[in-house]
């Protein structure tokens, strides 16, 4: 055989080897679109619904019950203050002018705490029960103590006013890991924001802590997004989780923290094999006992399931808004390398993920990083076939791996085949066999085919 058909086959043979196609010679296995059960192809964020901000916040009551921690401002003419005969001026009861910030109104009177046992302490006479009562119903409890029981004052001589100096407040720590106030890193310190004062800072998550004192009535998680910033930002989970105090307790924390590690390791209880039926043997993953999850997003037709008393902090406990970092898809073969964020609240499909990653429909790439051996010289005029393989490798609800086959000749004209990206699902575009024997044809070609022609 001549030399130059031999260096003419010897370069078909070495070229595949130096563009850097392997579909030849590493092939991927993927299973087609439609033989995958929808409940792995994942489920479409766009058409969820906004959970009700009303729901976010606690019912109102009517009047202000009294409970342990309201100061009271206190006036009882000839008690308090004191007088030593009735022929002496009455003295003027002080007068108490709210914080800024808060919206009562002035109070009038000595300020008097209700104790940790909802009683009431004032001089000669035995303490009130005062939990649960309005200032009114008080202030007849205070009138019948001194006049009908102890014969203190006498009818007619019973000036007696009660008013609410200060409520009780619950103090809440907010963790916030989508930038808090300003959405913006702060680089050390603290700062005021209203009645918020920043305590926690952070640099890459952007992550902001908060601590609060919310009066009574005004301790539910609207008030408190409210005060540190807002709903979570789009880099957050569309979610709050509300760790609660009083489920912590210390005689059963050792147990409680075994049982949450325990069942780390377990499967959610969700498999679902390529038939579409749940894999039987697996058990359910034990919830964190600690905490409650608020949605902000529901499916249509899903009624929120949020409990009027979730919503209610009490004092220790911890508002999180966790950061949604981990919603990433990753990119490589013809595609780009790299790692992109998946958006939030919309769908984004295998096209779109190429667009986003660099690689229009064409399959080059802008950056460059679509078009390598073969497709850098076909990109450039000379006509060869466009890469039309996508390999979708993806987890399944247990972990188990699997590898989705998108044919994007298909895909671009057929929509059930321009499957949804999840997060953590790598995207792998590849020429077919077809189209990359084509192409190697067409560089040798137009390489040493032609030259040879011209000598």
């Amino acid at each position: 055989m001549n030399f130059k058909w031999k260096g003419f086959l010897l370069a078909m043979v070495l070229t595949p080897l130096a563009s850097g196609c392997t579909s030849l010679l590493a092939p991927i296995n993927g299973v087609p679109v439609s033989s995958i059960p929808k409940p792995l192809l994942g489920e479409k964020r766009a058409d969820y619904i906004n959970v009700p901000l009303a729901l976010l916040r606690m019912e109102q009551p009517e009047h202000y019950l009294l409970d342990d921690g309201d100061i009271l401002g206190i006036y009882i003419e000839g008690v308090m203050p004191a007088s030593a005969n009735e022929d002496q001026p009455v003295a003027i009861p002080p007068v108490h002018f709210p914080e800024a910030g808060s919206d009562l109104p002035p109070s009038v009177g000595f300020p008097i705490p209700v104790r940790d046992d909802g009683t009431l302490p004032l001089p000669l006479i035995s303490p009130i029960d005062v939990r649960g009562k309005t200032m009114a119903e008080v202030e007849e409890l205070i009138r019948k103590a001194y006049v009908d029981d102890e014969k203190i004052l006498r009818q007619g001589r019973d000036r007696i006013l009660v008013s609410l100096m200060r409520e009780r407040t619950s103090r809440v720590i907010v963790i916030r890991e989508d930038g808090g106030t300003d959405g913006s890193a702060i680089a050390g310190g603290s700062r005021q924001f209203g009645n918020a004062q920043e305590v926690i800072s952070g640099t890459e998550r952007q992550g902001s802590g908060f601590t609060l004192d919310m009066p009574a009535y005004k301790n539910d998680l609207m008030h408190a997004l409210a005060d540190t910033g807002g709903l979570p930002g789009l880099n957050a989970m569309s979610e709050v989780k509300v760790l609660k105090a009083s489920r912590f307790t210390e005689d059963r924390r050792e147990e409680m923290m075994m049982q949450i590690f325990a069942g780390q390791g377990e499967n959610c209880g969700c498999c679902i094999d390529f038939c579409g039926n749940q894999m039987e043997g697996m058990e359910g993953m034990v919830e964190d006992p600690f905490s409650i999850t608020i949605p902000l997003r529901v499916r249509p037709g899903e009624m929120p399931n949020i409990d009027p008393a979730d919503v209610i902090l009490e004092d220790g406990d911890i508002v999180y808004i966790e950061a949604r970092d981990t919603e990433v898809f990753y990119t490589g073969g013809l595609l780009p390398g790299g790692q992109y964020p998946l958006p939030r609240d919309y769908d984004l499909d295998v096209i779109g993920a190429m667009a986003v990653a660099g690689t229009g429909l064409g399959g080059s790439s802008s950056t460059g990083g679509g078009s390598s051996g073969a497709g850098m010289l076909l990109s450039g005029g000379f006509g060869g076939a466009t890469p039309t393989q996508l390999f979708v490798m993806r987890k399944g609800p247990c972990g188990q791996d699997f590898t989705i086959s998108v044919d994007l000749k298909n895909a671009y004209n057929d929509s059930s085949q321009r499957i949804l990206v999840q997060p953590g699902d790598t995207l792998i575009l590849r020429y077919k066999p077809c189209e990359e024997a084509l192409n190697f044809g067409l560089v040798t070609f137009f390489t040493f085919g032609i030259r040879e022609l011209f000598k």
